[in-house]
């Protein structure tokens, strides 16, 4: 192993030093480097973009994560049957890389030295080293189903009427303990049987005979010398199972009975004891071999300890983009943009409440593809989000290039950009004005239709009465008072205009413009300030914790680099753009006369102020 005062390179990413490993020095010597620099202490197995079994083999305790301790022995083990370590960074192991100067080298050597007469050359890749494991395996498994036929009493039937026994066995088990603790005192049987309590609970309510309370009573009653019955006196929650268990294990074994003694169940366990043993026996077929599995670890190694170092104790590739992080499964197309940080969700709800610390925008989808169905949260770091809302579909690629159709779920409202924080107030100003104008006039077009609909059946109820209603007589005093009203909204109104039209007039000419700039930044200004504070805390950390990870850096994600997250719709590049829409809308001419007006009072503004000036 190389010493400890390896020389250690570090390069800042995400607003914090991360270690680089470029070499097999610098990945040897990870087990040196303190803990509290590296990026990433745990991670889970399922969910990961990167090759599984090299994954099991590292996780040594079948825990389904990969923490660091694992991937240091990993690389501790690797330098140690590595006569030379340079090939850590390629992908195939030449045979004379491999250490044979001890006896699990001799071992390995062996095993690749088979493997190369098959294939050629003097280079083990790992495709080659895991064919021939698998080939080994299948031998392992065909000699242990071939020794099985002499382990099953019932040829075919015998894995069938197992799991029936399994069904039953603790329950008969518990039956002939008792009987056997009523034999030893006689106090026990009383004891040992339903007690008078229980059966009252049970006949206060209705009962069905798969119930929890029925299935907890004895399997039969108890007494000493007591014989388990298998047709009358059965518990009717495991009258079912009995039943079974008598036609399909107890009579083609033991022949027909309708009870039986303890005897008989010893005896019937000794028949299945050799199933039992075969199946405990059943080798595995991804950890079998000594030298073949051995080399199939160390060519898996050589390939992928160097890209998993840099996917676990540094992010090189996800804060470089020399190609997708391991925990980035695919690309989300939605909204004319792709959101490439798409990480795998297993709960939204359980996932969001976490990953909503990472002060990201997060949208969640299920993803379908023919039978098959997945969760997933994609990062919007780029646009805006006016127009992302559940039932929205969009279309997933994950990293093999398959496509799903996706729709959005749920999502996490976060500032996406200094832009969109900047309109977002005139948008939901808009947004308010557009529903309040709808309510008015649904509210006029209703009183409308009521009132239709009050004169027609006041006309169809007076068919006999005359034809022509006299009008009702002018309220002068109810138009005076409409009158008044509208006189006073005007003279608010023009007090209001009255006010602005001094203040302008009391700026000098170049003060004008910084009026207008001083009014939208006291529109937008305050939600700026605040989207400026929240796109500055953007945190990858939560949103890989609350799949598993343990993140163990601040590993923000600032707004340069969130925005290349996303991928924005552009035309390409010397491509040719009509202008021309035949099914434009015709431009109306009031717009025209509006903003016409609007341009020359602000001429007339600006002049009246020159001249006071």
């Amino acid at each position: 192993m190389p010493a400890k005062s390896h020389t250690w390179r570090f390069f800042r990413a995400g607003g914090f030093d991360q270690p680089r490993i470029d070499t097999a020095a610098d990945l040897l010597a990870i087990d040196a480097l303190d803990q509290k620099l590296w990026v990433a202490l745990s991670c889970p197995v399922a969910g990961s973009e990167f090759d599984r079994r090299t994954l099991a083999l590292i996780d040594s305790d079948n825990d389904g994560h990969i923490r660091a301790p694992e991937l240091v022995a990993a690389v501790r083990w690797v330098g140690e049957r590595l006569a030379d370590t340079t090939v850590l960074t390629g992908k195939n192991l030449p045979l004379t890389a491999i250490r044979a100067d001890d006896e699990e080298g001799t071992v390995i050597a062996t095993a690749a030295r088979a493997v190369l007469a098959d294939t050629g050359g003097d280079v083990v890749t790992v495709e080659a080293a895991s064919a021939a494991q698998a080939r080994f395996a299948g031998k392992a498994v065909a000699a242990w189903e071939a020794a099985g036929a002499e382990a099953q009493p019932l040829g075919a039937d015998t894995a069938a009427a197992y799991e029936i026994f399994q069904v039953v066995a603790a329950k008969i088990d518990d039956f002939f303990t008792r009987c056997q603790l009523a034999a030893f005192d006689a106090r026990a049987a009383r004891l040992l049987n339903a007690s008078e309590d229980a059966l009252k609970a049970l006949a206060d309510g209705a009962l069905a005979p798969t119930s929890a309370a029925v299935a907890a009573l004895p399997l039969a009653k108890v007494g000493a010398g007591g014989t388990a019955p298998l047709a009358d006196g059965v518990n009717p929650a495991w009258a079912d199972a009995i039943a079974a268990l008598r036609a399909q294990v107890v009579t083609p074994l033991l022949g027909a009975r309708d009870s039986l003694t303890v005897a008989d169940w010893q005896a019937l366990k000794e028949k299945l004891d050799p199933y039992i043993a075969w199946q405990a026996a059943r080798p595995d077929a991804s950890a079998m071999g000594d030298g073949v599995l051995a080399l199939e670890r160390l060519t898996r190694y050589c390939r992928d300890l160097m890209p998993l170092a840099n996917n676990f104790v540094a992010f090189k590739d996800f804060y470089t983009h020399q190609g997708p992080a391991m925990f980035q499964i695919g690309t989300l197309y939605l909204d004319g943009r792709a959101c490439e940080l798409t990480v795998a969700v297993n709960d939204a709800a359980k996932h969001a409440a976490l990953a909503g610390l990472s002060r990201l925008c997060l949208v969640y989808c299920d993803c379908v593809r023919g039978a098959e169905k997945q969760a997933i949260a994609a990062a919007f770091t780029a646009g805006d989000s006016d127009q992302l809302m559940v039932g929205r579909n969009g279309v997933f690629y994950d990293r093999q290039g398959n496509d799903w159709d996706a729709t959005i779920t749920r999502i996490v409202d976060h500032p996406i950009s200094l832009r969109q924080a900047f309109w977002a107030p005139y948008k939901k100003l808009a947004r308010l004005v557009t529903a309040q104008l709808q309510k008015i006039a649904a509210s006029k077009a209703g009183a409308v239709e009521g009132k239709l609909a009050t004169t027609a059946s006041g006309v169809g109820g007076k068919v006999d009465g005359p034809v022509n209603v006299p009008a009702a007589p002018f309220d002068v005093g109810k138009f005076a008072g409409i009158f008044a009203a509208i006189g006073l909204a005007v003279g608010a109104l023009g007090t209001a205009l009255a006010s602005v039209l001094t203040g302008l007039l009391g700026l000098k000419f170049w003060q004008l413009p910084l009026a207008v700039v001083g009014l939208l930044l006291l529109v937008s200004g305050p939600a700026v300030v605040v989207a400026w504070f929240k796109l500055h805390a953007r945190n990858l950390g939560p949103l890989l914790d609350a799949n598993g990870w343990a993140v163990n850096a601040r590993a923000r994600i600032n707004i340069p680099f969130g925005t290349s997250l996303t991928q924005l719709a552009t035309l390409p590049a010397n491509a040719e753009c009509s202008l021309i829409d035949p099914y434009a809308e015709k431009p109306a001419p009031w717009k025209g006369i509006i903003v016409g007006l609007f341009i020359l009072a602000g001429i007339l503004l600006a002049g009246l102020a020159f001249v006071a000036h």
